[in-house]
């Protein structure tokens, strides 16, 4: 099923070697409040795949709405979203430079250039 959309993301950050198993762990079982933020936030098809060698963490997903800021600082005000990650935060390391954790005044995780898409028929 193809999504209507307006941007997609791709964003990295850095997983800590030691945080590896109980972040794949808290993943697969996704608190449903937050998964719900995301879906009141016009989040779609996100996942969030893992390279071993490097530590990355690669997130991908695609944005339905028509107000992107908004979404996103409505995610950071959910109370839940935000529990989720005190917990997660302390498991990553950002590589944008002055980032103090999600929701703060920088992005925590690295958003990416698309630099290709092939969409198919």
């Amino acid at each position: 099923m193809s999504l209507p959309h307006t941007k997609r993301v791709c964003q990295i950050i850095k997983l800590k070697p030691e945080a590896e198993a109980e972040y794949k762990a808290l993943h697969a079982n996704a608190w449903p409040g937050v998964l719900a933020a995301l879906a009141r936030a016009h989040i779609a098809d996100y996942s969030i795949h893992f390279f071993p060698p490097l530590h990355l963490l690669v997130a991908t997903f695609k944005y339905t709405g028509n107000d992107f800021d908004g979404d996103m600082k409505k995610i950071g005000e959910d109370e839940e979203t935000r529990r989720w990650w005190a917990l997660t935060d302390k498991m990553q390391e950002s590589f944008v430079d002055g980032a103090t954790g999600s929701g703060g005044e920088k992005p925590w995780w690295l958003g990416l250039e698309e630099v290709f898409r092939f969409e198919g028929s």
